[in-house]
């Protein structure tokens, strides 16, 4: 096995170094438009979506040339246009896909028609962009074929017809043929950086002959198929995360509570990373990095929980490491039963607030992490606002909510709602989500409560919203 990722590492090194032994140009002639600005922009890695190369004022019929940064390649790129149709005219914006590997480009542009092959092209004998249009438009013929057949066989009600059966056949004759053909050419064209994104176009089973919930289970346990996950150049195409979105959106259509969410959502993390882990070990380490940056977005801590067998593999190259084990640590020094971590800030007053010393007149108090431009606080708000108005319930605990809105939007934002909270206690964490008493508590998104025991400072519960925070104080 260890051989494997030699060999497959070896390669990649080879590649690469063969890429910094040439200087890689691409040259721009401009056509048709009285001037424009052009940028270059990658779409993965550290500079994703910045400009790393750009020239300004080209005139019309003069060619303008980018030398290409090595560190960026092979790699996916936009080529953006801010363009002068007339010396008068209001600029306008095109983008242009292209990829760019071990070829020098030549490219004769009319940036408004950048995307059609009669008014731009490139040099005779360019191979990477050439081979994908190839590639993109037979597929495209492919798939649209499945897809009325696919259409057929579900818009037919009766299965047992003669006409269902041979139609649901050749449904999937010929979606094996195109898996294969897909195979095929990803193969023919290795020696291109390009032929690394023809696998995404792998089409997984659909079983049409189950209802819905077999469909999608069976898409589900097909989706890995056409991927090779020792391939390193994987981690530079832009397919790789748009495809496993399209992997975790399905996880997330079957959601139908918060509660659901996580534990679907993690599972789609353990699946995902369990066919990376045999890959090459880059690969591996990418797919826990972006369940890790899922899970810190949305507060996932039973995903961020699972990750740490993981992280604990010396195979699992992530660049998350530290991130990861830091939020792992926080989360578990935060489970019911343990002792709330304390702070003092200053009060909206200039008074200093100590958590531990505030004992307040109730049982409990309970302390909201939220930001007022956070859609879910807001939701949140709503409901809690009229709950603890009601005598008996703000007998039950004292709400501390503390604010992480940082910026000035967002603090001006906060300041105007407080005006429609009376009875709470309000506070706010300067720096926000990145202060350290958002550290303390493993803030990973908001709202987060934490419902604290008044004198023991001991959490008690750990709601994710009203319906879990009441019962909770029901059975006490």
């Amino acid at each position: 096995m260890y051989l494997k990722y030699f060999l497959v590492i070896l390669i990649s090194m080879c590649f690469n170094f063969h890429l910094r032994a040439q200087k890689i140009t691409l040259k721009i002639n401009l056509r048709g438009v009285a001037e424009s600005n052009i940028t270059l922009l990658p779409l993965v890695g550290a500079n994703a979506f910045k400009s790393i190369v750009a020239k300004e004022g080209v005139r019309n019929g003069t060619t303008t040339s980018f030398s290409v940064p090595h560190s960026e390649l092979p790699g996916e790129f936009v080529l953006h246009f801010e363009t002068k149709e007339k010396e008068l005219s209001t600029p306008s914006s095109s983008e242009r896909r292209l990829f760019i590997s071990g070829q020098n480009l030549e490219l004769w542009v009319n940036p408004p028609f950048c995307n059609n092959n009669d008014s731009t092209w490139f040099q005779k004998g360019e191979k990477e962009n050439t081979s994908y249009n190839q590639f993109a438009l037979e597929c495209g013929k492919e798939k649209a074929q499945i897809s009325r057949l696919q259409n057929f066989i579900m818009n037919n009600r009766n299965s047992s017809s003669t006409l269902y059966q041979q139609g649901l056949k050749e449904y999937e004759k010929r979606l094996s043929q195109y898996n294969r053909w897909i195979l095929a050419q990803a193969t023919l064209h290795s020696d291109l950086f390009v032929s690394h994104t023809f696998r995404f176009q792998y089409l997984p089973m659909l079983a049409l002959e189950r209802n819905e919930a077999g469909k999608v289970q069976s898409v589900l346990d097909h989706y890995f198929d056409g991927i090779d996950f020792k391939d390193p150049l994987l981690l530079k195409t832009a397919n790789l995360k748009e495809w496993m979105d399209g992997y975790v959106n399905i996880y997330g259509n079957m959601s139908k509570t918060e509660a659901l969410r996580d534990s679907l959502f993690t599972l789609a993390g353990k699946n995902s990373i369990e066919q990376a882990r045999a890959g090459n070990p880059k690969i591996y380490g990418w797919m826990v990095d972006y369940f890790y940056a899922g899970y810190e977005a949305f507060g996932i801590r039973k995903g961020m929980a699972m990750l740490q067998k993981y992280i604990d593999d010396p195979k699992c190259l992530t660049s998350k490491k530290q991130q990861i084990i830091k939020r792992v640590d926080s989360m578990t020094r935060l489970a019911v039963g343990t002792l709330a971590p304390d702070f003092s800030i200053n009060g909206l007053d200039g008074s200093i607030f100590n958590f531990h010393a505030y004992k307040g007149k109730a049982k409990y108090k309970l302390l909201l992490f939220w930001s007022a431009d956070c859609e879910h606080c807001q939701q949140f708000i709503r409901e809690i606002k009229p709950w603890y108005q009601d005598a008996a319930n703000h007998q039950k605990l004292d709400l501390i909510a503390l604010s992480v809105d940082d910026t000035e939007a967002e603090v001006s934002q906060w300041g105007k709602t407080l005006k429609d909270l009376p009875g709470w206690i309000h506070l706010r964490a300067k720096g926000g989500i990145r202060s350290t008493i958002a550290n303390q508590y493993a803030i990973l998104s908001t709202p987060v409560m934490f419902l604290v025991d008044s004198q023991s400072n001991r959490i008690r519960a750990l709601p994710d919203n009203l319906q879990q925070l009441t019962k909770y104080l029901e059975h006490q």
